[in-house]
C-alpha cells in the first residue's frame, strides 16, 4: 500500500475542536476522525450540523466513509460518531486503552449499563496495528498521557494526533485528568517527534496561541521539535513535568467535562432513557462541607 491521503478538516469553533476527513484518492475510500456533535449545555439539545458538514463534503467528494476514527475520549466535546455510523454503517474504532478510561469512570457515574472490554466501539486498536483506507495504509500509535486510552493515527507522512501535541507556538496537552500522567505523555510526545522532520502532525484542537489571530491545527515535527515551548529539543523530561504539573494546577475543568465523558465512554450512545422516554446525564456532587447537601 502506498499513495497520499487527501485530508480535509473541519473547524468547531464552540469546542475548539478540529475533526478531519481522511481519504485514499485512487479508491474514494476513507475515514472520519473525531467527529463534533451540537451540544447546547444550557439547553441540553444535541443537533448533528457539524457533523453533517462533513458528510455533506464525503458526498461532494464521492467519498465512501469505511471508518470513524477516535483519538481518545475526549473531555471537552461530546462525539458524534454514532451518527456516522448510522448514516454510513462505518465502525467506530478507538484505541483498546479505552478499557481503562471507561474502569475510571464508570463508577464515577455509575454507569453501569457500559459493557466491560469495550463497550459500543467496534474495533478497540492495539499499538502498532495497520488496517487500510483504500489503498492507504493506517498505523496506530499509542500515546498516552492525557489519557491512558490516547492513540495517534499515522497514514503515510501525516499524523494525527489527537490531544497530544497542540500547535508549535502554543504548547502541549493537560496530563492531570484521572489516568493521565505527565511523564508518560512526555515519552508519547517524544515517540512521534521522532518521526522524519517533514512528517506533518493534524491537531484535534487550537486555541489562538498569543500573536496569532487565525485558528491553525497542522504543523510538522521540524516545526515542533524546534518551536515547542514545553517540548522542543532540549527540554528535559524533568522540566516537561515540573512545568506541566505546575500549570494543570490552575487549570479548571473543561466546560463540557461531565456530559462529555459521560457520552464518550459509551462511544457516543447517551445514557439509557429513564420510564419517562427522557435521556439524563448526570452531574456528581462533591459538598466542600457536609451541610451544602442539607
Amino acid at each position: 500500500m502506498s499513495g497520499k491521503a487527501t485530508i480535509r478538516a473541519f473547524f468547531d469553533e464552540p469546542t475548539n475542536t478540529v475533526s478531519y476527513l481522511v481519504w485514499d484518492p485512487a479508491t474514494k475510500r476513507g475515514a472520519v476522525i473525531d467527529p463534533v456533535l451540537d451540544w447546547d449545555n444550557r439547553s441540553g439539545t444535541a443537533d448533528v450540523a457539524f457533523a453533517d458538514r462533513i458528510l455533506g463534503a464525503a458526498a461532494e467528494e464521492g467519498v465512501t466513509i469505511d471508518w470513524v476514527l477516535e483519538t481518545h475520549a475526549h473531555a471537552d466535546h461530546l462525539t458524534a460518531a454514532p451518527y456516522i455510523k448510522a448514516k454510513t454503517g462505518a465502525p467506530i474504532g478507538i484505541g483498546e486503552h479505552i478499557r481503562d478510561v471507561q474502569a475510571i469512570f464508570r463508577p464515577v457515574f455509575a454507569a453501569d449499563d457500559v459493557k466491560p472490554g469495550g463497550g459500543d466501539f467496534d474495533h478497540l486498536f492495539k499499538d502498532g496495528e495497520h488496517f487500510p483506507i483504500g489503498s492507504l495504509e493506517a498505523e496506530v500509535i499509542h500515546t498516552p498521557g492525557h489519557t491512558p486510552a490516547c492513540v495517534s493515527y499515522r497514514i503515510g507522512g501525516d499524523v494525527f494526533v489527537g490531544d497530544t501535541l497542540f500547535m508549535h507556538d502554543y504548547g502541549t496537552a493537560r496530563a492531570d485528568f484521572p489516568g493521565g500522567d505527565a511523564r508518560i505523555l512526555y515519552r508519547s510526545m517524544k515517540k512521534l517527534l521522532a518521526l522524519p522532520p517533514e512528517t506533518h502532525l493534524w491537531m484535534c484542537h487550537d486555541y489562538k496561541a498569543p500573536g496569532r489571530d487565525v485558528f491553525a491545527w497542522e504543523s510538522t515535527v521540524a516545526e515542533q521539535r524546534a518551536h515547542n515551548p514545553h517540548v522542543k529539543d532540549g527540554v528535559t523530561e524533568d522540566e516537561f513535568v515540573a512545568f506541566r504539573t505546575k500549570r494543570d494546577a490552575t487549570l479548571s475543568a473543561p466546560l463540557l467535562l461531565l456530559p462529555s465523558i459521560q457520552v464518550n465512554i459509551r462511544a457516543g450512545r447517551f445514557p439509557p432513557a429513564e420510564s419517562n422516554g427522557v435521556h439524563y446525564l448526570k452531574v456528581p456532587v462533591t459538598p466542600r462541607k457536609a451541610e451544602a447537601l442539607a
